[in-house]
């Protein structure tokens, strides 16, 4: 999912000088499973914006923030309102922000959230990076730990000389990862693997920006 964290108030203030009238977006997702686009982030928003005389002509919720097409059918309902305002204020991550920019391309949009990582939720709203989609996924060979976004260093063929009864040198609160995959791949039977040399990545996988299209194929007849 994707980790959004709210930007400060007062950050979100300044950022709407000049704008008297806000229409407010959630996202009924990672958004709401953080804490920063869900109904109660919504009301709270409202809340605080009409307190210092900006109005918020209306409040919506999408199913996924950052499905283009989807949220513009979903925002029929709200055209008047969302007509009514100077700007939208979108409370999901960039993607679902950008979502907007190309929905409404004469209004004004502006993000009241920061987007941190892709991260796993542990427990609710506690959340961790394991993988920084790196477009070339190696962890079939690293007992299905990422060491590119677990270890600090991103070193594929571990443990470096700096590991220390299984912690990072860089803080004694990070686990490392290398030994959290040697212990792993014991478990499963595949420390063989582990003699194996994993070849420099290709992070040209990486370059932004990236476009992906699934094609259909077509049916043999």
């Amino acid at each position: 999912m994707i980790v959004s964290k709210a930007k400060e108030r007062q950050d979100v203030i300044n950022m709407l000088e000049g704008v008297k009238s806000v229409f407010l977006l959630g996202c009924s997702e990672c958004a709401t499973l953080c804490g920063t686009g869900s109904p109660e982030a919504l009301a709270e928003m409202k809340e605080s914006l009409e307190s210092i005389g900006k109005k918020v002509t209306g409040t919506f919720v999408a199913k996924t923030g950052c499905q283009v097409l989807g949220t513009k059918v979903e925002l029929k309902a709200n055209k008047e309102e969302v007509d009514a305002a100077d700007a939208i204020l979108v409370m999901s991550c960039g993607a679902g922000t950008q979502s907007m920019v190309e929905v409404f391309k004469d209004k004004k949009v502006y993000p009241a959230n920061d987007t941190a990582f892709l991260g796993n939720m542990t427990r609710f709203q506690h959340f961790d990076e394991r993988c920084s989609m790196c477009g070339e996924c190696i962890i079939d060979k690293t007992g299905g730990i990422c060491p590119v976004t677990t270890c600090p260093k991103g070193i594929l063929n571990g443990p470096c000389g700096g590991t220390n009864n299984g912690f990072c040198e860089v803080s004694p609160d990070i686990e490392c990862a290398w030994a959290k995959i040697y212990a792993r791949m014991e478990r499963t039977g595949e420390l063989e693997k582990m003699r194996q040399i994993i070849p420099p990545k290709d992070y040209s996988k990486k370059l932004s920006p990236k476009v992906f299209v699934i094609e259909k194929k077509k049916e043999e007849k």
